[in-house]
């Protein structure tokens, strides 16, 4: 079957102000002796332009605003001085932070939807749009990219808006950097970041790598963490106009879950966890590796190509506090998750520099193809010995089942100065998105929940620029983003029957 996808429309009005020194002017000093910034260059609108020209909403945070007096665990401690973002920290690491956009991405209980996420150009958002930020490392983040608005309908399924996270690349000679930070209820962070680069030219290597340690004993009782990650990333000159990129990162969280508390329970003892938190030993445990590739070619003066593969796995293990009762009748999956997830992508770029009627035009194309499969086992959360009943254990299978995703999305973008002060963006992506599950659990009173989905929409978008003075940028853009249900979402139905859950 093929139902049409939800999808919105959006417009947006903007003003952008920026200082003389700092629009236009190369980094130096002026003949009268002030100090002349360099542009704030973006990606963010798929091709590098600076900040000032670019006809959306982008929000940057440099690095050290990433780390200058905070812990440097979660996106939540910068985001809030983006305007439009909601970054929350649950507190709560067997959930994941709450992000939005504009409102877009607010209804999710755990996770990050509705908004896709990037670590140095390789997803952290998979193809039914479920994100997570657990892989992202601050310590070595050289900035973070905020797209909001229609713009961001050119990256496909789930864009309310983009959130983009690109590491330090090594410079200069070999350097180590340590750091630690601990805060209140047993917070400690230790980390090492080394970095450098061999020179300039074909053969020459930069390299950055960065290993941290995280743990915390939680605010409340039965919420302690434990989260080491690594991030690596080695640049390679491969001649004049080309470079490699290698990225290279692993993660590993465990951590309790101390759940919700009712009203009453909060004004009693706001530290405490929930009654079945505590029976069941409610946790996650979260490990994580993926490696990618980026290469970049530049063909002639006018003329580039970028491509990049991907290729990672994700393993997630998570105990529920789900009584037993509930989990007696054969159609229930049980209160323990095991889930396993390979997943990888390729994206192909291609980026011209013309002239259009003597004006500047500079058209990309490309096409993106992620997948993912996904093994879904459910267990019960006990386990019945000889009239004994032991909880918070794995017990017998209730789910198993196979998942498989895919999505291809090929895209096309515009952009032409038709005149000194106007310019005009446009951009397409038709974007394919594919389910198919396969139900390997179907037994007396649990049926075959096996079956498929595909989703097809195109995604326009449109900007429109005026330059009205030196200092002062106008722009209106228009686009249609969509957003499919996450798997997690089909897997369920409330009216009993097989199958997947198309409401």
């Amino acid at each position: 079957m093929t139902p049409v996808a939800p999808y919105r429309s959006r417009l947006r009005l903007g003003l952008l102000l920026a200082l003389p020194a700092a629009a236009h002017a190369a980094e130096g000093v002026s003949p009268q002796g002030v100090a002349q910034l360099a542009p704030v260059i973006v990606t963010s609108t798929q091709r590098a332009q600076p900040l000032f020209e670019a006809p959306a909403s982008v929000g940057i945070i440099e690095g050290d605003a990433l780390r200058d007096g905070r812990m440097q665990v979660n996106l939540s401690e910068s985001l809030g001085a983006i305007p439009g973002v909601l970054a929350q920290n649950r507190e709560n690491y067997a959930q994941d932070l709450q992000l939005s956009i504009r409102g877009f991405g607010s209804r999710s209980t755990f996770g990050v939807r509705g908004i896709r996420l990037y670590v140095d150009g390789i997803p952290a958002t998979m193809p039914d749009g479920q994100g997570q930020t657990s892989n992202i490392d601050l310590s070595s983040a050289e900035r973070v990219e905020v797209l909001r608005g229609p713009f961001s309908a050119l990256y496909g399924n789930s864009s309310g808006g983009v959130i983009q996270v690109f590491t330090e690349s090594g410079e200069g000679p070999p350097r180590i950097v340590s750091s630690f930070t601990a805060g209140s209820d047993g917070q400690r962070r230790y980390g090492l970041k080394a970095g450098g680069a061999t020179g300039a030219g074909p053969g020459a290597l930069d390299y950055m790598v960065s290993l941290n340690r995280y743990s915390t004993d939680g605010y409340r009782d039965h919420g302690s963490a434990r989260k080491n990650l690594g991030n690596a990333k080695l640049g390679v000159a491969l001649g004049e106009d080309s470079k490699l990129t290698v990225i290279l990162n692993s993660g590993h969280v465990r951590a309790q879950d101390p759940q919700g508390l009712q009203y009453d329970e909060l004004m009693d003892a706001p530290r405490s966890a929930a009654p079945n938190a505590l029976l069941f030993d409610t946790r996650k445990t979260v490990k994580q590796t993926q490696g990618g590739l980026v290469y970049e070619r530049r063909i002639g003066a006018d003329n580039a190509l970028r491509l990049t593969a991907y290729y990672g796995q994700r393993k997630t293990e998570q105990f529920q506090a789900i009584p037993v009762a509930t989990q007696r009748p054969p159609s229930h999956s049980g209160g323990v998750i095991d889930l396993e997830r390979n997943y990888g992508g390729l994206d192909a770029r291609w980026t011209s520099t013309l002239q259009l009627a003597g004006r500047p035009l500079t058209l990309i194309g490309g096409v993106a193809y992620d997948v993912l499969r996904e093994d879904r086992q459910g267990y019960e959360n006990f386990v019945d010995a000889g009239g004994a009943q032991q909880l918070g254990v794995k017990g017998q299978l209730r789910r198993d089942e196979t998942n498989d995703l895919w999505n291809i999305d090929p895209y096309a973008q515009a952009s032409w100065a038709f005149t000194d002060r106007w310019t005009l963006d446009l951009g397409l992506r038709y974007s394919t998105v594919s389910f198919r599950s396969d139900d390997h659990y179907v037994q007396e009173g649990n049926r075959d929940d096996s079956g498929s989905l595909r989703y097809r929409k195109a995604l326009p978008m449109a900007a429109l620029r005026y330059q009205a003075t030196e200092d002062l940028s106008l722009y209106a853009t228009v686009g249609r983003g969509f957003e499919t249900p996450t798997f997690n979402e089909l897997s369920y139905r409330s009216d009993g029957l097989a199958g997947l859950n198309t409401a």
